[in-house]
């Protein structure tokens, strides 16, 4: 498409805005008046040498970027500044050109490398977005000062052009960062052949150069966004990034399971560790101490928050960054691996009125789901929910939540009285870990709410002992307590190479099983593409649930509580442990004999 003969001068971008309302006629005489006075001052300071590693090649400053500076508010928006953004998008509708915002997560870095060469998309300020067929899609930011580029284009590459109206510092930012991709990356190698390691805490260090690799260079973005998507297509909970003396190692945790993927030369592991603390919003000169931060991101169409925590170690900054899926973390509950006693048990806990459901088992074993999807079930118009989270795992709309602050006062149990005044239906606390938050946890369910929260035991009957430790009264955890489960995760089979084989005897003896004549036949995975040569894919819950019955109350109105006296009355009310658990889904071919074991 090609614009018609008018030049974009700062006049007319300007009457352009005050037709559609974003500025007023006092602000449209003040850009008429000012603005060339402006572009010169502006064109002045872009003219300064600066000291970037990037090549800098000046260029004259645009219309919008001159009314940018003007820091003008929009007319009745209640003090809305107008943006670059709404400024192109405005000339982009008046001269019948396409808006586009530039998304560096969605452009093909190959598709913008290889149709422009870097000059020229720096000197036109225009960048390829789209090649199908014979035509390609160049955004640029000024469509009447391209003709020549349009016909050198057109006729070197025999190509038809479309034009898309972009931010100049949309495009600029595409081209700085894209198409320093394997340059960067080489240079930086070959100059830092020889440089300073001074993230290596031994004593022996080379004496070499001062280059160093910025951050916001394309090969380092592109880098952290391949991982990351690299991350989202094989289903990883965890990606952590590993320095070590002259390498850096990056693994995923998927299924449960640390996976080795890439070593990194050093030279790179500074400026991608930077990179993802400027995405989280990090301090990223502090490398001396841990940092916490989040992204938020999209994939496939669905939102995807990541919780990123830094750490120095020997050789530099390990990073590991924490993946919250939503169709994960918030399921149905029937998809958790509940048995159907369970299943009918855990649903009974939630719909009560009020009382403490506990949720229990070491880190990554599948509480937070749990929780969150319970949570989910709950939520509607007519409640309110309340959570304190250390850190909020993953921001939902539906909940009101809370993080720990401890620097500023906010803690659990702080925070747990202060949601009593706020009028709530539903309580979740992100782990119950003192005596002082068990105190307002129970306060909380004795005036009527409905408590979720988490604890760190072993199995659900030790939770009851776990809650006396920290103080509280065996009277009060039979009043509040609705019901305990003990969870773990365990590796389901790979459905493409699964193979039958049966238990052996010291299997079966270690297991407790009892002997049969034709034995017990299992499943195992032999390893394949599909599940990176594992035998598993996926994982599953497995669950131990308590219920408190009257015979669980009654031993714990007994002068002496023994944990041996609450397991037995839990078996004889029917409480499937979470051995027994495991052994049922490994006899049902959903999981190994090995997970078993391992996990229980």
């Amino acid at each position: 498409m090609t614009p018609p003969k008018q030049a974009l001068t700062i006049e007319f971008a300007a009457q352009i805005l005050l037709k559609r309302g974003l500025i007023s006629k006092d602000q449209y005489k003040d850009i008429v008046v000012k603005g060339d006075t402006q572009r010169a001052r502006l064109q002045r300071r872009q003219d300064v040498p600066h000291f970037s590693k990037i090549p800098y090649h000046p260029d004259m400053v645009s219309p919008a970027e001159v009314i940018l500076s003007f820091n003008l508010e929009t007319p009745n928006s209640n003090g809305k500044i107008l943006t670059e953004e709404a400024i192109t998008m405005a000339i982009a509708e008046a001269i019948g050109i396409p808006y586009k915002r530039l998304d560096p997560l969605k452009l093909n870095m190959d598709v913008v490398t290889s149709l422009i060469p870097r000059p020229f998309a720096q000197k036109y300020t225009i960048v390829a977005i789209e090649k199908d067929g014979d035509a390609m899609t160049l955004a640029v930011a000024d469509p009447y000062n391209i003709d020549e580029a349009i016909e050198n284009l057109s006729r070197t590459k025999r190509i038809k052009i479309k034009l898309v109206l972009s931010s100049k510092s949309d495009i600029q930012k595409i081209v700085r960062e894209f198409y320093g991709f394997r340059t960067a990356v080489m240079a930086a190698q070959k100059d830092l052949a020889q440089a300073v390691d001074i993230s290596n805490l031994e004593q022996y260090v080379k004496l070499k150069g001062h280059t160093e690799i910025d951050a916001g260079d394309q090969h380092v973005v592109n880098a952290v966004e391949y991982l990351l998507r690299y991350a989202f297509d094989q289903r990883a909970s965890d990606i952590h990034i590993e320095p070590k003396r002259d390498k850096s190692f990056v693994r995923l945790r998927i299924d449960g399971a640390l996976h080795y993927i890439h070593t990194i030369p050093k030279v790179i592991h500074p400026p991608i560790i930077s990179r993802i603390k400027m995405m989280s919003r990090m301090d990223i000169a502090e490398k001396r101490k841990p940092q916490d931060g989040r992204i938020k991101t999209d994939y496939k169409d669905k939102e995807i928050e990541l919780r990123v925590s830094t750490m120095p170690v020997a050789f530099g900054e390990k990073v590991v960054v924490r993946i919250f899926d939503p169709e994960i973390l918030l399921q149905d509950i029937d998809q958790l691996g509940f048995y159907p006693r369970e299943n009918q048990l855990f649903n009974s806990f939630i719909k009560r009125p009020n009382g403490i459901i506990l949720v229990t088992g070491p880190t990554g074993s599948g509480k937070t789901t749990t929780l969150y999807s319970s949570l989910k079930v709950l939520s509607s118009p007519e409640v309110n929910i309340l959570t304190i989270e250390d850190p909020i795992e993953m921001v939902m709309e539906e909940f009101n939540q809370v993080g720990v602050q401890p620097a500023v006062g906010v803690t659990f149990a702080g925070t747990l009285r202060t949601f009593l005044r706020q009028d709530p239906d539903i309580i979740m606390v992100g782990e119950v870990r003192d005596k002082e938050t068990a105190e307002a946890a129970i306060q909380a369910a004795l005036t009527g709410h409905l408590v979720l929260s988490t604890l760190h035991t072993n199995d659900a009957p030790s939770s009851i002992i776990r809650l006396m430790d920290l103080g509280t009264p065996a009277f009060l955890i039979s009043s509040t307590i609705i019901g305990i489960v003990a969870q773990r995760l365990v590796r389901k089979i790979c459905q493409q190479c699964k193979k039958n084989r049966s238990l052996t005897d010291s299997e079966i003896e270690y297991l407790e099983l009892p002997q049969k004549t034709k034995g017990y036949p299992v499943h195992y995975g032999e390893g394949c593409l599909e599940c990176r040569g594992t035998g598993y894919k996926g994982r599953t819950g497995i669950f131990e649930i308590l219920d408190f019955t009257d015979r669980m109350r009654a031993v714990l109105s007994s002068p002496k509580i023994e944990l041996a006296d609450i397991q037995e009355v839990a078996k004889a009310d029917g409480m499937l442990t979470l051995r027994q658990c495991a052994v049922k889904k490994m006899l049902e071919g959903i999981t190994t004999y090995e997970e078993v074991v391992s996990v229980t």
